[in-house]
């Protein structure tokens, strides 16, 4: 999360419907319209609409409004239109139904051919539901970008739709100076949502943003993102299990730190309730492990402004600065003197200052080491010793661990919810590849 401004800017010309698809208003019933009959989405969608197998062009800011269900079907490719940059924003009350699968996933992408892409060529998805987050809700707060829509509620349980074998590539736009659409993002999303098996890719800001919320997900990838992985505000708290993130040494942002999870309590660092609290296993977390990379890549764990957490049984390794950083008074106290915050059976690289504490008076680096070490964690100053396959970034990356790893045992699901599936491993992976068919590591060079 970058500053926290909740833009209002609405760009009215996007709210046209004189498109190619007709939308009525008085409809009560769910339309079908091919690519064969009109491949343009734009406006505002008012009605249920399903979008069949095909390619369709996102045109601008396209918002789905309350009882709208919006579904799209396996195989489907969205690009974005190339003058008037597109995002999907599906409001509170709303549905997006994007059910590929692991052989025809559903692709949202730049507009631009082979050989023009580039990060930030559209803006991406954006989620918003009726659960809890620590904003106020009179009035409800507005999700940054530009969107101009508000989010969050009283309904943990809302649901806002299903994400299944998905990719979001050159997503995130700058509406406003530090108010930029992610390629998803969550503001107040519920756990009746499923998320699972989705790509991230080549993002011009957070590959996934939470605001708030209790949406839980599996089986996430953040691919080459220019500003942090997996970012957590306004007191988010689900569940997060199987998920990778790889940095490329030469692309980050230039204007801040990229780091692998970013979160924080909100912006000002207050006790705000519900507290911040993701709830994570099964991370596997890689820096972009290069001499040359590029200044801003920053580090792999930055636990700032008031928040609390749960990360266990993960892989953090190849950052150039910090394996496992707290950055307030409260977070530290959280973790080292009430044991409210756990940090358990990681795997910790860095390539400096693997532990790093704001406060040596309520903890030292040395004493987080110390406890980490103590509830089951690693430390290696040698990244090798990890044994991944080929884990940095390529256009053909492996996570999966080598055989003698010390990733393939020592996990422990001791106390944990149910929502979390038991297992030997620790980081994303263990000897089945779930990546396999539905991603794709080389979007610049791909005919769609």
């Amino acid at each position: 999360m970058k500053k926290i401004l909740f833009g209002t800017l609405i760009l009215g010309s996007l709210f046209s419907v004189t498109s190619c698809i007709k939308v009525n208003f008085d409809e009560t019933t769910t339309t079908t319209p091919t690519p064969t009959e009109s491949n343009v989405i734009t406006g505002i969608i008012s009605s249920s609409k399903f979008y069949a197998k095909g390619t369709w062009i996102l045109k601008g800011y396209v918002y789905v409004t309350e009882g709208a269900t919006v579904t799209f079907e396996k195989g489907c490719v969205i690009k974005s239109d190339i003058a008037e940059k597109g995002a999907l924003i599906i409001e509170r009350g709303a549905k997006l139904i994007a059910q590929g699968t692991s052989t025809e996933p559903i692709v949202f992408t730049s507009g631009q051919p082979v050989g023009s892409r580039a990060p930030g060529d559209w803006g991406g998805i954006v989620l918003l539901g009726k659960a809890p987050t620590n904003r106020p809700l009179d009035p409800a707060p507005t999700i940054e970008g530009g969107i101009g829509r508000q989010y969050g509620g009283t309904d943990p349980l809302d649901e806002s739709g299903i994400i299944r074998y998905v990719r979001i590539e050159f997503a995130g736009i700058a509406a406003e100076p530090g108010s930029e659409i992610n390629g998803l993002t969550f503001g107040g999303v519920g756990s009746g949502t499923i998320v699972e098996n989705v790509q991230v890719s080549f993002g011009n800001d957070d590959a996934y943003e939470w605001f708030g919320g209790t949406v839980n997900a599996k089986n996430l990838i953040a691919f080459a993102t220019a500003d942090d992985d997996f970012d957590f505000d306004f007191g988010f708290n689900g569940k997060i299990q199987y998920a990778v993130s790889c940095r490329k040494p030469d692309f980050v942002d230039a204007g801040d730190a990229g780091n692998g999870i970013e979160c924080d309590n909100d912006g000002s660092g207050t006790l705000a309730t519900p507290r911040t609290m993701p709830q994570l296993s099964n991370f596997t977390i890689i820096g972009p492990n290069s001499a040359t990379a590029a200044a801003n890549h920053n580090l792999s764990n930055r636990w700032r402004r008031a928040t609390r957490f749960m990360l266990r049984n993960s892989i953090l390794m190849g950052h150039p600065d910090g394996g496992f950083s707290m950055e307030s008074d409260a977070t530290l106290t959280d973790y080292y003197v009430n044991d409210i915050s756990e940090f358990k059976n990681n795997l910790v690289h860095a390539e400096t200052n693997l532990y790093k504490s704001s406060n040596s008076a309520i903890c030292t680096p040395a004493q987080i080491q110390a406890k980490a070490e103590s509830e089951g964690c690693i430390t290696y100053t040698n990244i090798d010793n990890i044994m991944l396959e080929n884990p940095f970034y390529s256009t053909n990356p492996n996570f999966l661990p080598k055989a003698g790893s010390p990733a393939l045992t020592g996990a422990s699901y001791t106390g944990m919810n149910s929502f979390f599936t038991s297992g030997t491993y620790r980081g994303a992976f263990g000897t089945t590849n779930w990546i396999t068919g539905w991603t794709n590591w080389d979007p610049f060079n791909t005919t769609y």
